[in-house]
């Protein structure tokens, strides 16, 4: 969308959240204070994105890759998922935030799974922005399940294969609703997109920035949308003929 500079901004800003651990360990600290770092870095860019008029934020929470982590490990990020859903969804609702998690909730914790329900209902109807958790979250399962429910419709006589298009895909992924990512954003120096949003982002822009996830605020988010603006989308078409 155009801001008042007339310079187009990202509609959708998807961030994979990258670096606690290496943040922690280079000052000698146990990876652990990394990651309660790495969530009030959560409040600083949902808050610089709601002030910069983003509409979508979609944050790479913890991947399907991630349970494979030591289980102390896993438990302790638990512990903060818990902890944020619990002591913060009143701050979201009364910022304007709606919340939404997408990945396969069936592997979290029976509670954890009701307070995110809980946090869900409360922010459903708020406008100012919309965020997007991932959690248990992993791209080609995604696809893969889309891919599972067209044949189990086909089967049923539900759904004829030569009406299976992208959009029969895009109705069934776990993102339904939420447009594409304008710009997608990896912390830490790593250039990769580590099975996140494969679908969507086939015309997402990519900026993989050297800053370790706790570092990360305002400046940055601000410093990556200048970046977005500075690049011509063509989509296929010819320069000077993008839509």
């Amino acid at each position: 969308m155009p801001d008042a500079a007339g310079a187009h901004s990202p509609v959708h800003v998807a961030i994979i959240m990258d670096g606690n651990g290496r943040w922690a360990l280079s000052r000698g600290m146990p990876r652990v204070l990394g990651h309660r770092r790495g969530v009030e870095a959560v409040r600083r860019t949902v808050e610089a994105a709601a002030e910069l008029g983003i509409g979508y934020l979609t944050l790479f929470g913890f991947s399907t890759e991630n349970w494979n982590r030591p289980g102390a490990e896993v438990g302790e990020l638990m512990g903060l998922l818990r902890r944020y859903l619990r002591s913060h969804v009143s701050e979201l609702h009364e910022n304007g935030v709606c919340l939404r998690v997408i990945g396969d909730r069936r592997r979290l914790p029976d509670d954890i799974i009701g307070l995110i329900e809980h946090a869900e209902r409360v922010t459903a109807d708020n406008t100012r922005i919309n965020l997007t958790v991932a959690l248990s979250y992993g791209a080609r399962q995604e696809i893969a399940a889309a891919a599972r429910q067209l044949a189990e419709a086909a089967l049923a006589g539900r759904l004829d294969p030569e009406d299976i298009d992208v959009d029969q895909v895009d109705i069934r992924l776990f993102t339904h609703g939420i447009p594409d990512p304008d710009l997608i954003i990896r912390t830490s120096g790593e250039r990769r997109i580590s099975n996140f949003l494969l679908w969507q982002a086939a015309y997402a822009e990519l900026l993989f920035v050297d800053c370790l996830w706790p570092d990360f605020g305002r400046a940055q988010l601000e410093a990556a949308l200048a970046d977005f603006r500075r690049r011509e989308r063509r989509y296929g078409a010819l320069a000077g003929d993008c839509r």
